[in-house]
């Protein structure tokens, strides 16, 4: 499974296709920092929803290298359903702590945060927070799932957009989405640890579901 994830982490950066969500990553964290300097927690917690659909749409296009056919046949390789699912999961994952490695630093390359190592690691924490709901989105919109590119983009945008409507204050149904705007707020305007851990536990959750799901459809679906 190790040389599965590797294989898959290669052809995503030598085919080129990791550089357009790292352009839009640098885009979007440019513009959010260009304005001027802000306490770190606030800052990367409004980072970590940004990049939340980036990070979503950079798993998408990882899952999406393969032709159909060489994913079928790492499928028999591999021995497995389970194992070609959960390499390309681990793939993905690796990809996307490397976009949150640079989300951490840009923003003192562009001096647009200030604090201390407190508000770093809770702007960590809400990054780390975001991987696992990204993950489960980009893998139920890839084409593995979808089977078309118009339906994926679809599933991709929807999620994103409703990650972010139903994470509003006042939301009828807030659990249907992971807790990323919710997660902004407790950043910006502080919290106890309870709160934090409560919130990591919501994600937590709402991703298991979110990727049993995607297991189940990829199951079926080769």
């Amino acid at each position: 499974m190790s040389a599965l994830t590797g294989m898959r982490l290669r052809g995503f950066v030598r085919t080129g296709r990791a550089v357009a969500p790292l352009i839009a990553a640098l885009a979007a964290l440019s513009i959010l920092y260009g304005g001027g300097k802000a306490e770190a927690g606030e800052a990367y917690g409004v980072s970590a929803l940004i990049l939340f659909p980036v990070l979503a749409w950079q798993t998408k296009i990882l899952l999406d290298v393969e032709p159909d056919v060489q994913r079928r046949l790492a499928r028999v390789a591999s021995g497995a359903a389970w194992r070609e699912i959960v390499s390309g999961l681990l793939a993905a994952a690796v990809a996307g702590l490397g976009t949150i490695a640079v989300a951490m630093v840009v923003p003192w390359v562009l001096q647009g945060v200030e604090g201390d190592l407190s508000g770093v690691a809770i702007g960590l924490g809400a990054h780390l927070l975001a991987l696992a709901p990204a993950l489960a989105l980009g893998g139920l919109a890839c084409r593995a799932v979808t089977r078309t590119a118009g339906n994926g983009v679809a599933v991709l945008v929807s999620g994103s957009v409703l990650a972010i409507v139903l994470g509003l204050q006042g939301s009828p149904a807030p659990w249907l989405v992971p807790p990323l705007m919710a997660t902004a707020r407790f950043t910006t305007s502080g919290g106890s640890t309870a709160t934090g851990l409560w919130l990591a536990a919501q994600a937590a959750l709402w991703s298991a579901v979110a990727l049993a799901a995607y297991a189940r459809l990829r199951r079926d679906r080769a």
